[in-house]
């Protein structure tokens, strides 16, 4: 191997102790998660200073630039899996064609579907039902961050050809450039030169240019294993149908997901503008909780993938096991502290000086800390199935905890408890935590142990 480091991170993940592995692992991870959270906690600030309409109006059509990115992702998501499997056996040469593959198809998918958004904007903010002033405002930021998607992939692919080698480190790094030009640019644009909305789009856009750019450089590197080179750029029938076997359901699950979440958006602005900026609020603030769960269950399917590309199975439910025990422990002391009421107030007012904005989102926010631990399972087991390739477990379950169980909570704490905009804070916590103990039950039936990964033939040639 060329790359001393990355054979270091290789060695400790087969090899090495596991504690140490998915703390070397996970605290980059959960560093550029925090960074890639800033981009949006930064957003929801300065839009706080301009005003709940625009808040509200941020709020409503970011799950629609969700359900894209992740269905995207699902094609970032299958190449992190099958680089992992194939470095885990040694197929380098294999690895590096794989990655090659994933930015054909990604950068593809980016610039197809940025530009088809683009000019259905209109109509999605009209459908969700925003009332003139926050139509204004939507259509003006969705259409400017839906560009940043190719920029977005750029760094996304960057990010999962490194996690697969066992390097989250250089992905930290450049996403703290990004978030450092985003939080400078912000008040900038949107309070200099009075910009607005217009401006926190902006902001975010030029922010993940600049890193793309400089992941794009990076991956041309030609001193690495795996980097990108035009002649594997080819789409190549066999890798495209592992991308597909393995991506295609992450990309469904997700994307199904984040159109349950734009669904619910939608149900929350029923309550008012002051109840979507309080929904949009908590959601961001609970995130910065579950930050290193969700690094934990990323580093887990690295763990996982490479381990049972290894034909070292035990090791791999060894990682998980001990990356599911760390999340739980972590969330639920956490959770503990920011549902008192006094914490998750004094919180949630940095964000908004509306006092029912603030009591709202307070409310929801202790609602969601005190039954978070339960995501600490969802993590680790999604991790899990992710490592082994069955990320049609991923799919369903992602796709029933919004539209069976999230759903048909709200709808009883409405329609029968008569809880008003407190039904769609229980349905939230009430569906996470159904979802969390149906992955667990499919984890004791030991379906991950038979991995989809079907890895293509070796690569004879550079």
């Amino acid at each position: 191997m060329k790359t001393t480091g990355r054979k270091l991170n290789t060695n400790l993940i087969l090899n090495g102790n596991m504690m140490k592995a998915i703390l070397s692992l996970a605290i980059p991870v959960v560093i550029n998660s925090f960074l890639q959270t800033m981009y949006n906690l930064t957003d929801t600030y300065w839009v706080g200073q301009l005003g709940t309409i625009q808040m509200a109006a941020i709020n409503l059509v970011t799950p629609v630039q969700n359900i894209v990115i992740n269905f995207g992702s699902g094609i970032t998501v299958a190449g992190a899996v099958l680089v992992s499997q194939y470095i885990g056996a040694g197929r380098y040469k294999d690895a590096k064609s794989m990655a090659n593959q994933i930015f054909a198809c990604a950068m593809l998918f980016a610039v197809v579907c940025a530009s088809f958004c683009f000019l259905i904007t209109p109509g999605i903010v009209n459908w969700l039902g925003a009332d003139a002033e926050t139509f204004v405002h939507s259509v003006t930021y969705l259409r400017i961050v839906i560009l940043d998607m190719p920029f977005l992939f750029m760094v996304n692919i960057y990010q999962a050809t490194h996690q697969a080698q066992g390097d989250t480190l250089k992905p930290m790094l450049l996403n703290l450039l990004g978030v450092s030009t985003n939080m400078v640019l912000d008040p900038v644009l949107m309070i200099g030169l009075d910009m607005g909305v217009a401006g926190a789009a902006l902001a975010t856009l030029f922010a993940k240019m600049v890193p793309a750019l400089i992941a794009f450089v990076l991956l041309c590197r030609r001193n690495q294993d795996v980097h990108l080179d035009i002649r594997h750029m080819k789409f190549e029938k066999e890798k495209i149908k592992s991308i597909l076997s393995i991506g295609l359901p992450t990309a469904i699950g997700g994307s199904t997901m984040q159109l349950g979440f734009l669904l619910m958006s939608k149900s929350v602005f029923v309550y008012g503008t002051q109840a979507m900026a309080a929904y949009g609020i908590g959601n961001k603030v609970n995130g910065l909780i579950t930050l290193p769960s969700n690094a934990i269950g990323s580093a887990t399917a690295t763990i996982v993938g490479q381990n049972m590309g290894a034909k070292q199975v035990d090791r791999a439910e060894k990682g998980y096991q001990m990356s599911r025990n760390i999340c739980v422990v972590f969330l639920f002391v956490g959770g503990m502290i920011l549902s008192r009421a006094p914490i998750s107030t004094a919180i949630v007012s940095i964000f908004s000086e509306d006092p029912e904005v603030i009591a709202m989102a307070a409310d929801f926010l202790s609602i969601m800390a005190f039954c978070c631990w339960t995501n600490g399972i969802y993590n680790a087991t999604t991790g899990l199935f992710q490592g082994t390739g069955h990320t049609e477990v991923t799919m369903a379950v992602d796709a029933t905890r919004l539209w069976v169980f999230r759903f048909l909570t709200l709808w009883f704490c409405q329609s029968i408890l008569n809880l008003g905009v407190r039904s769609v804070w229980f349905s939230v916590v009430v569906s996470n935590a159904i979802s969390s103990a149906i992955l667990y039950v499919l984890y004791k039936s030991n379906l991950w142990k038979k991995s989809r990964v079907k890895m293509a033939k070796r690569e004879e040639t550079l």
